[in-house]
């Protein structure tokens, strides 16, 4: 048993959010500007109140994995499954007169283990708080209940097969609906607790893959996932009714992912709050089966958090923008749908010189709603509608603001290409440009808040954040573009927004765009300043870069391997560029280079930027004047998200500005 001291907190980085099954209380991972992470516990009054976050730091001063699963429960304390490999283990964090006491519970070893609070009502000191789903590679789950009194966990069912997803149809804890996997199609069973027995529950069509989403125990009503109508879609019933299940067009928006978060039951039937996901940003609509109808509710642009708890004091979901740290949304559901879908308060969203928005491309019954998160949409206003407020934000601790940013569209060589964009509607004049790159590849950036670019914006520099070829939140075909063909497609748009960046900032007697990238990004950025003409790039940044697909896959560990094989990272791509390594492309980097690479990087071998500042000695560049290296100690994969991060930002944005490496 370990004791520490909790604290009020200023986080500037929240995610794993989770809401205690009676909506009492939340739990996350947070982590301030310049510190690890810890698990926080928020306090969410029953009258509506503003929601407290509390720090349940560690003792020894030591960090939370960014791996950890949290479970919220409804005493305001925090359980916790830390993965370590093929090791998991199960902690009891609680705070009691200003103490953080964290408890060892026990360990389970196996492939996969994940937790699933159980339903509220359950108030003995004994009574479990959690079901432990465990896979293995036979594969079977195991299933155990979790008591935070000290006791093993007890081991209450195996199955055949790997289960996912966990939808409780009752309220005492006793049936749950998981989704398994057979023959390469999901189906979602029923597990009795009590018994250990699965039962199907979806078997929509034939092959289909049907799962259940979300569960009213009281009316049987459910929503559901299935691709039974032909395309993976949403649909509604009563399970046991005797009525077909519906999928009507409401619900299927072609090139946006529609997420139900919550459900709450009213006068006119079952509400469902739906989060609906299309590049960077996030909507928010309300679903009335009754009625038919699904209703945007203004929300302000920015991202939500796929969760929610929707109880008496009204609807609570994680939010983030660019200028504000996560933190949690209250909103008044009725009083937002009273208030209207958000209106334009002027013309479109004025670009300098060529760079106009295109058309926003919304399909179907969205087309002539002005949604706040539209990429090229009129200007928003930034006052927040009646029924929304955001709790628990942190500010700048000069009292200042945040720095804001945009979504825009982009031309590209294939089609448009949504942006983040730091820097107001000047951004393409300021005399320092950067031009940032995700990781992933199969990740993109969002309008919500950014350390790392936000210091950069603080320090005077513009941020166009493109979601190129090979991002995510677009669609199959953009997401599936560099599938076998890293540096492809991704590659072309990158080198094409370069050309007309640095085209135009010449015009205006301005300095080219600087590149910045992360992982991915960072192979991407290092390929583009490798090909681009001289002239085109200022500078480099690039953190945790690896130099190829195959020389990650030499000497990566087997998980990312693994997804490197799956993604066609390895495949070579034969055009008149040649091959899409950085080693043999070194000797073309002649903007000034920045490296950051942590030494105990996980997902990256810091051993590829080794190999990258050897070549580049070994052709003579002079390290301290053509590049800087620099490894951060004790630091993985999260390098810009670790203890000691606000050093590397503040690095980052001075290099950027200055491309001075020394």
């Amino acid at each position: 048993m370990n004791v520490a001291a909790p604290t009020r907190t200023n986080a500037l980085r929240r995610l794993s959010f989770t809401f205690a099954p009676d909506g009492s209380h939340a739990a996350c991972l947070a982590s301030a500007a310049d510190g690890g992470w810890y698990a926080e516990s928020w306090l969410l009054p029953a009258d509506g109140g503003p929601a407290a976050p509390t720090a349940l730091p560690l003792s020894g001063n030591r960090s939370e994995s960014l791996r950890s699963q949290l479970v919220s429960l409804p005493d305001g304390s925090v359980l916790i499954c830390r993965h370590d490999g093929e090791r998991h283990d199960l902690v009891h964090l609680s705070s009691r007169e200003g103490t953080c006491t964290e408890t060892q519970l026990a360990t389970l070893r196996m492939p996969g283990l994940r937790l699933l609070p159980l339903p509220a009502g359950r108030t003995a000191p004994s009574a479990p708080v959690a079901l432990a789903l465990g896979t293995d590679t036979r594969p079977a789950t195991t299933v155990w209940l979790v008591r935070t009194d000290g006791s093993e966990p007890e081991q209450v069912a195996e199955v055949p097969g790997l289960h996912g997803g966990g939808v409780w149809l009752d309220h005492t804890g006793a049936l749950l609906a998981l989704d398994r996997v057979s023959a390469g199609i999901v189906r979602t069973v029923v597990l009795d607790v009590r018994s250990g027995a699965v039962t199907p529950l979806l078997e929509i069509g034939e092959r289909s893959n049907d799962r259940l989403v979300l569960f009213d125990p009281d009316s049987r009503f459910a929503m559901v996932r299935s691709d039974a109508p032909g395309t993976d879609r949403l649909g509604w019933g009563v399970l046991g009714g005797g009525e077909p299940l519906r999928f009507p067009e409401r619900l299927h928006v072609a090139g946006m992912f529609l997420r139900p978060v919550a459900l709450r039951q009213a006068a006119d039937g079952p509400r469902v709050a739906v989060q609906i996901d299309h590049g960077a940003g996030s909507a928010l609509a309300l679903w009335r089966p009754a009625a038919g109808r699904l209703d945007p509710l203004p929300v302000p642009p920015g991202r939500l958090g796929a969760v929610g708890h929707w109880g008496e004091a009204g609807l609570r979901m994680p939010y983030s923008a660019p200028d504000h740290p996560a933190a949690l949304a209250a909103l008044d559901v009725d009083a937002l749908l009273a208030h209207g879908p958000a209106s334009p308060t002027s013309g479109p969203m004025p670009l300098p010189l060529q760079l106009a928005p295109l058309g926003s491309g919304l399909p179907g019954p969205w087309r002539d709603t002005v949604l706040p998160w539209q990429p090229g949409c009129a200007r928003i206003p930034r006052t927040q509608p009646p029924g929304w407020r955001l709790d628990g934000s942190t500010a700048p601790g000069d009292g200042g603001r945040w720095q804001p940013a945009q979504s825009i569209e982009l031309a590209g060589p294939a089609g448009p290409l949504e942006a983040v964009v730091y820097g107001g509607d000047a951004w393409l004049s300021s005399p320092h440009l950067v031009l940032a790159l995700h990781g992933g590849p199969a990740d993109a950036w969002r309008l919500e808040f950014d350390p790392a670019l936000q210091r950069m914006a603080a320090d005077g520099l513009a941020v166009v954040a493109p979601n190129q070829r090979g991002s995510t939140g677009y669609g199959v075909p953009h997401a599936m573009a560099i599938r076998g063909a890293w540096g492809g497609p991704d590659l072309d748009d990158v080198l094409y927004l370069l050309d007309g960046l640095a085209g135009q900032r010449a015009a205006l007697g301005l300095e080219p765009p600087s590149l910045f990238g992360v992982s991915y990004g960072a192979f991407l950025a290092l390929l583009a300043a490798a090909h681009a003409p001289a002239e085109h790039v200022a500078r480099c940044a690039v953190v945790a870069p690896f130099l190829s697909g195959a020389r990650l896959l030499a000497e990566a560990a087997p998980p990312v391997r693994a997804l490197t094989t799956r993604l066609g990272g390895g495949e070579q791509i034969a055009d008149a560029r040649g091959p899409r390594d950085v080693l043999q492309l070194a000797h073309r980097l002649s903007a000034p280079l920045l490296v950051v690479h942590g030494n105990r990087d996980e997902v990256v071998p810091v051993s590829q930027s080794r190999s990258l500042r050897h070549e580049l000695l070994r052709i003579g560049r002079v390290e301290g004047a053509d590049f800087r290296y620099v490894e951060a100690a004790g630091s993985g994969h999260e390098v810009l998200a670790e203890e000691g991060a606000a050093v590397l930002h503040e690095l980052l944005a001075a290099f950027l500005r200055t491309g001075r490496p020394g």
